[in-house]
């Protein structure tokens, strides 16, 4: 039976992908970042992003003024800004933008690394067969592929990459614009997203949380003015606390070692209608297509990472306890409140999940605050923000599994270190003075 190729089945579908391509802009790298951009700005739109009034910024500039006030009595960390912003979503995704592109990048192009040698056997031509084409395109031909529709189908899926870049952009899209109509400030995932260290609350956003509690309006901003303007205390003047986050986020990606047998079979159930609709494409290939496989390198990275995050929260934690003391009385019950929020998956989990396939979760976040308040309690302010001095100062994961020893260890050590000072100047006491005649 005559096998007649029909080039205009391949030229439609050629236009179907090239249009999807044009629609999201042209990728100039792993991320498809116009793609990211306009699908976050739909969510935002879809949410609603009502505008930041005069009364909003002046309740946010007296919240923040207030709360650095309460804070100087509670660190050693000075302020990190002298004024405060007020944020609506869309300025939160404009103005964090960069941090999420230095965050996400470097994933992008591991999983763009591992899928291109992974899937090398398609951009080979002389490797290339019938047997590695999806399914649908070999049904196109029931009595087999011509060896010129071979030679054009060939380089059409290593445009496999160009899509990965789009599903990549739309999915971080997808999660910004998500994540902006959650936000409650500029540091609510615990990772610095902005390198002025200026306190930012976003009105909208903590007027949706607020709906939820019984509590006065005037003490959750001030709440979250507290927390906000201590994390960025903590990373204003803690110089390689975000090389730190950002590093261990990076090391996560460098053991990525992508599913290929997964994503080639994912390939093999590809439709050719969807390639002009990624809302589609992403539905068939699932939303982790491209997500990496865990490896012992990657857990090693993620417990790093979850341990620092807990020692952050912890550490903002006590601060704000001991700087809202009496004066808030809803204190305690908005300090549970945040405690369940970030353990039923709060904005830092759902969007790590989201974005680059990684289950963020600050574990050990009540042992990290129980460790700063000891450390406080025994030394003072002075001997809890000084372990940040250096980072083979601050707890491990042992140690949180297990503060009350790292207490005992740090006041022993304490105590060692309070005698040998003791006996050094009782030394200099007792020595005769060497220009005494």
């Amino acid at each position: 039976m005559s096998n007649p190729f029909d080039f205009s089945n391949l030229g439609a579908m050629l236009q179907q992908l090239g249009a999807m391509m044009q629609s999201g802009g042209q990728a100039t790298g792993p991320v498809n970042w116009d793609l990211a951009i306009s699908t976050a700005r739909q969510g935002i739109s879809a949410a609603g992003d009502p505008g930041v009034s005069g009364a909003e910024s002046e309740a946010t500039r007296a919240a923040v003024e207030l709360a650095e006030t309460w804070l100087d009595e509670a660190t050693d960390f000075p302020r990190a800004a002298a004024q405060a912003a007020t944020w609506s979503r869309s300025t939160w995704l404009e103005s964090t933008l960069p941090a999420w592109q230095a965050i996400v990048e470097p994933i992008a192009e591991h999983v763009a690394s591992v899928t291109s040698s992974g899937m090398q056997d398609l951009t080979d031509p002389s490797k290339f067969s019938e047997m590695d084409l999806p399914e649908p395109l070999r049904d196109a031909f029931p009595g087999g592929v011509p060896p010129e529709a071979m030679a054009m189908l060939g380089p059409l899926m290593g445009m496999a990459q160009q899509m990965g870049a789009s599903m990549f952009g739309m999915q971080v899209g997808q999660g910004l614009g998500a994540l902006a109509a959650d936000v409650l400030c500029s540091s609510d995932i615990g990772i610095p997203l902005t390198e002025d260290h200026v306190p930012t609350l976003v009105p909208a956003n903590i007027a949706a949380f607020t709906e939820d509690l019984s509590i006065d309006a005037d003490q959750v901003r001030l709440f979250i003015a507290l927390r906000e303007a201590a994390h960025q205390r903590l990373f204003a003047h803690v110089p390689w606390l975000r090389a730190r986050l950002l590093g261990a986020i990076d090391a996560y990606a460098r053991g990525i070692h992508l599913d290929t047998d997964r994503l080639q079979e994912a390939m093999g159930g590809l439709d050719p209608t969807a390639l002009s609709d990624p809302g589609k494409l992403s539905e068939l290939l699932g939303e982790d297509a491209f997500t990496p496989a865990d490896t012992p390198e990657q857990q090693a990275a993620l417990a790093r990472l979850e341990t620092l995050l807990a020692l952050v929260e912890g550490w903002v934690a006590d601060v704000v306890d001991e700087a809202a003391g009496a004066r808030l009385p809803a204190a305690d019950a908005l300090a549970e409140t945040m405690r369940r929020r970030r353990a039923a998956g709060g904005p830092a989990e759902k969007t790590f999940a989201s974005l680059i396939g990684l289950e963020l979760r600050p574990r050990s976040l009540r042992e990290a605050a129980d460790v700063w308040r000891g450390l406080r309690e025994s030394g003072g302010t002075t001997a809890r923000d000084g372990l940040w001095a250096h980072p083979d100062l601050l707890p491990t994961r042992e140690d949180l599994d297990d503060p009350a020893a790292f207490l005992a260890r740090g006041a022993m050590d304490a105590e060692l270190s309070a005698e040998l000072d003791a006996l050094g100047r009782s030394d200099d006491t007792d020595s005769p003075d060497e220009n005494t005649e």
